[in-house]
């Protein structure tokens, strides 16, 4: 039988999704962010940016695991997008809050307990 790898597509350790409402860009992200997802977590963002939305909102309430390359990402992010757009990070459990806190990242970037909390502080209201 011969080796066929990892199959990453048949259990994918990262889901990511763009939504766009009310000029408001939002990016979900479900699972795992290391290094082996980071490619997909970065590929979702700039498929937000790409109509530079005047607000981007990142939702991780899903995220069970979150390794420094994601926060390098959102670094990296917020510094190439925070003079031109409002950039928002939903961020509600022990895998995203914790790593943000100790690097100081919460202090620097805006954080939500909901998307709700976060569309609401944007100025386009709770979601539909």
């Amino acid at each position: 039988m011969p080796d066929e790898g990892w199959p990453v597509s048949a259990a994918d350790p990262i889901t990511t999704s763009v939504a766009h409402r009310e000029g408001v860009a939002v990016v979900s992200v479900g699972g795992e962010i290391d290094l082996s997802t980071a490619s997909a977590f970065e590929a979702a963002i700039a498929g937000a940016l790409d109509n530079d939305p005047p607000v981007l909102v990142i939702e991780l309430s899903e995220v069970s695991f979150m390794a420094s390359v994601g926060l390098r990402i959102l670094a990296a992010t917020h510094e190439k997008v925070s003079k031109s757009a409002q950039v928002a990070i939903v961020a509600n459990n022990q895998a995203t809050n914790r790593p943000m806190q100790l690097t100081g990242l919460d202090k620097v970037m805006s954080t939500y307990p909901t998307l709700d909390d976060a569309l609401s502080a944007v100025g386009t209201g709770p979601s539909n």
